[in-house]
């Protein structure tokens, strides 16, 4: 008789990176995620403004990470938001370095860091958006499939010599605070 295996989500600590960066360079090679591999992939995972970073555990293992963080001047779904809703940038957050590594795929935990992430925001009186590069397929599918709402297209600015275009989503509606996922108890 097998069991199903033992997914968590909680928050992410600093001694959870180098797993995760072993997660997100397993994610790289297999889905080219994140286009442009960082020189410090730690720091990639940890910079910005954060509001706050989560990991999903399988038969406890670190399988996926997500954070939730304030927008950057350039990001294109929060200025999406707020010219649709007439909502100020600043009660926008932005969901970003989500991924799940491909060996624990298939247990829902993608799913399960979005709602977590969601619930944050909701705790924090903040609205979640995010983009996706467009070619990205699979986790436009993930989006659709838990209920994001497709905004539109933009062009974000990487770098001076890099332009890419991005989709833009907002959260499923209600952002209900302590959602599936929310409390590192099993989901």
């Amino acid at each position: 008789m097998s069991h199903a295996p033992a997914a968590y989500v909680r928050p992410r600590h600093a001694p959870d990176l180098p797993a995760c960066v072993e997660a997100l360079s397993q994610v790289h090679v297999a889905d080219g995620y994140p286009t442009n591999w960082p020189e410090q992939p730690a720091g990639w995972l940890t910079g910005g403004s954060l509001l706050g970073a989560w990991v999903a555990e399988l038969d406890g293992r670190v399988a996926g990470h997500v954070v939730l963080c304030r927008g950057g001047t350039d990001d294109v779904a929060p200025g999406l938001w707020s010219r649709r809703e007439g909502v100020p940038v600043d009660r926008i957050a932005v969901v970003s370095r989500l991924f799940v590594a491909p060996g624990a795929r298939g247990h829902g935990l993608g799913a399960r860091l979005l709602a977590r992430v969601v619930a944050e925001a909701g705790e924090l009186g903040l609205f979640p958006v995010l983009d996706v590069v467009e070619s990205d397929t699979s986790a436009t599918a993930l989006y659709e499939r838990t209920g994001w709402r497709f905004l539109g297209t933009g062009e974000q600015h990487w770098s001076p010599r890099q332009t890419v275009t991005v989709r833009c989503y907002a959260a499923p509606e209600p952002v209900v605070p302590g959602g599936p996922g929310s409390s590192g108890e099993p989901v």
